[in-house]
């Protein structure tokens, strides 16, 4: 019987320490080396630049706090946009916590001057707390604040927006808010 388990474990024994290697060590390699080669930018988290310095990515949101910005939506990422806790509140419709944080959040965007209907995404967080992008009409419900703090006309900085707004394949427009600021500072110049 020693024999027969011996030789029943040991193709077993081979074929973990095998395919473990392969794809432990040997496929996540091979994925590397190709998104290094083929996406550089991409497979590096698609950072943006300026000065040389990193100052943000095309992928994941960020907080802007000054009222020259267009401003992201809320973060449900521990204290806002940390890449480190990223997730939903995992509030049901019914929660009052979630009530309270939206209500305080539509009363601070009518403090910043937005008017009318209020975009959903201004007032709520996205599933992984971390989006890079706003709606069309959220960027443009903003366009007032950051004409009148910024001394530019209106519809200068509303068809800054309408220039910047990337259609979607699946699922709706958007506007990068990082590029979007970028594009606003680049305007003075």
């Amino acid at each position: 019987m020693g024999k027969d388990f011996t030789s029943a474990v040991r193709p077993a024994i081979v074929m973990t320490i095998l395919f473990a290697a392969l794809l432990g060590l040997v496929y996540p390699l091979a994925m590397t080396g190709i998104g290094q080669t083929l996406f550089p930018h991409q497979a590096n988290g698609s950072l943006i630049q300026a000065n040389g310095r990193v100052i943000g990515s095309e992928v994941v949101g960020q907080a802007f706090t000054s009222d020259r910005y267009f401003q992201t939506r809320p973060s449900a990422a521990d204290k806002g946009y940390d890449g480190m806790a990223s997730s939903g509140s995992n509030y049901g419709p019914t929660s009052q916590a979630l009530s309270d944080r939206v209500k305080a959040d539509v009363a601070r965007r009518h403090g910043e001057g937005v008017t009318g209907a209020m975009p959903a995404d201004l007032v709520t967080a996205s599933g992984s707390g971390l989006d890079p992008d706003l709606s069309p009409a959220a960027a443009l419900a903003q366009a007032p604040r950051i004409a009148r703090v910024r001394g530019l006309p209106v519809a200068s900085v509303r068809e800054l927006v309408t220039a910047r707004v990337e259609p979607s394949l699946l699922g709706e427009a958007h506007v990068n808010v990082l590029a979007l600021n970028r594009a606003l500072d680049a305007l003075r110049r």
